[in-house]
């Protein structure tokens, strides 16, 4: 009953199958045999992703040390009541946005102040009580805006590389199925030793794009959410600062 079945013929041959599997199955010798559109993509892409890589590890190591010391300045302004001492041990602490946020406040403080004599704990007093604490408040946010344009600079790349390096792999991919179909046009067959070159030029594009995306993707909302930590530090301090200001070196 059976011998009476007969299948159609497969569109390739085991033959075919495992040459490609042993010459074919290499990203290198992909790349190579690749077509030049495709090429410029998986080399884009890949660029894309080296960048990207450096730039999470660079905005790794400056936010881990502006948090570092940003808890060490905290530490320092709370434990000393002059706050020109505190002034003066800052030096070492630069790369924390609290420290910038608290030296422009300082410094608008200390333009709009005069020396008191013999009142070493508290040697500033604003002359006049007309726009004093609304300078320093604005000398604050200045600041505050300058250290997250410096903490978010770069980010930028990261989000561009995670919403477009999937339609840069998209579009290696069509290009590589459209050489695909024209080979097969040219060739008359349907073998996989024609088609799966082409497909498998096709498919790496897509694969380089999304290993180029989602690790950007994944840094920056992780970036991003860390500098807005360090944000809503630096308005707490702020209006740390502005009270001790008006309560302190206020003159009525």
């Amino acid at each position: 009953m059976f011998s009476s079945i007969s299948f159609p013929a497969l569109p390739f041959s085991m033959e075919g199958l495992r040459q490609f599997g042993s010459s074919d199955g290499n990203f290198i010798r992909i790349f190579y045999d690749a077509d030049i559109i495709v090429k410029l993509v998986l080399i884009v892409l890949g660029l894309m992703s080296t960048i990207s890589w450096a730039l999470i590890f660079q905005k790794i190591w400056v936010l881990r040390r502006a948090e570092r010391r940003s808890k060490t300045f905290l530490d320092l302004f709370w434990e000393r009541k002059n706050l020109s001492s505190v002034f003066k041990e800052i030096e070492g602490l630069g790369g924390s946005p609290l420290v910038e946020t608290y030296r422009a406040g300082y410094q608008e403080l200390a333009r709009g102040t005069k020396q008191a004599g013999g009142r070493e704990e508290n040697p500033l007093f604003l002359q006049d009580d007309q726009g004093g604490i609304e300078n320093v408040d604005r000398a604050m946010q200045r600041a505050r805006l300058n250290e997250i344009t410096r903490l978010e600079r770069s980010l930028t790349f990261l989000a561009t590389t995670g919403s477009t390096a999937p339609f840069i792999g998209l579009f290696g991919t069509v290009w590589g199925i459209m050489n695909a179909f024209r080979k097969i046009g040219l060739s008359g067959s349907a073998s996989l030793a024609v088609v799966a070159p082409g497909i498998s030029e096709a498919l790496i594009a897509t694969a380089v794009g999304l290993f180029a995306a989602i690790p950007a993707v994944v840094a920056y909302n992780h970036l991003v959410h860390r500098v807005k930590v360090l944000d809503t530090g630096m308005e707490s301090f702020s209006s740390d600062f502005l009270n001790i200001a008006a309560r302190h070196f206020l003159r009525k």
